[in-house]
């Protein structure tokens, strides 16, 4: 059931991954097709074994169509998330990742887990990534200035999930900083 506008704080996630959906990735393509038009432009044309570029949208549909193999994106690798994990835990400040990372590494370990490496040990790290990342959003939160809040290499499903609460709390510091004897509600 879809919530009217007005009593929607934010976008959900599965509206997330679908905006995510229109970035492009690489397939290995096991079926020949023209290039084709859609609504958000022309794709192909599709050559096996040649890799070709497609949307998200596009490579889910013909993989699960078995019509291709994805090619994962450079950063979906244990390498690279255990790296980021490191950080996370060890530094203060918040590792720069994709901004829709976690849109698009759900999408295809649902879909296309069959063609990347490890895929339950990626799905382990980019939780514990997720935990470490809140943990930085939250506190980042309880240190809310009215002035300035700088959180930079937040990513887009993060600045979702904070987004309802940071409004209410600026609306809160406005409405101290404009009247500082106001008594406010509890």
């Amino acid at each position: 059931m879809a919530l009217p506008p007005s009593l929607r704080l934010s976008v959900t996630p599965p509206e997330l991954e679908l905006i995510a959906c229109e970035q492009l990735i690489e397939i290995i393509p096991l079926v020949a097709m023209e290039r084709t038009a859609f609504i958000s432009g022309a794709f192909g044309p599709l050559r096996p074994p040649a890799k070709c570029k497609v949307p998200i949208w596009m490579a889910v549909n013909l993989k699960l169509k078995k019509k291709c193999h994805v090619v994962p994106p450079d950063w979906l690798n244990t390498d690279f998330l255990q790296d980021r994990l490191t950080r996370e835990t060890t530094m203060p400040e918040f590792s720069q990742l994709p901004f829709r990372f976690a849109e698009i590494a759900k999408v295809l370990l649902d879909v296309a887990f069959e063609d990347i490496e490890n895929p339950e040990k990626l799905r382990s790290l980019l939780k514990d990534i997720q935990e470490a990342r809140q943990a930085k959003s939250r506190e980042g939160l309880s240190k809310i200035d009215h002035s300035e809040l700088s959180l930079p290499n937040l990513c887009s499903m993060e600045i979702n999930e904070i987004r309802p609460v940071f409004i209410r709390a600026m609306g809160v510091l406005t409405q101290l900083v404009k009247d500082p004897e106001r008594q406010l509600p509890q």
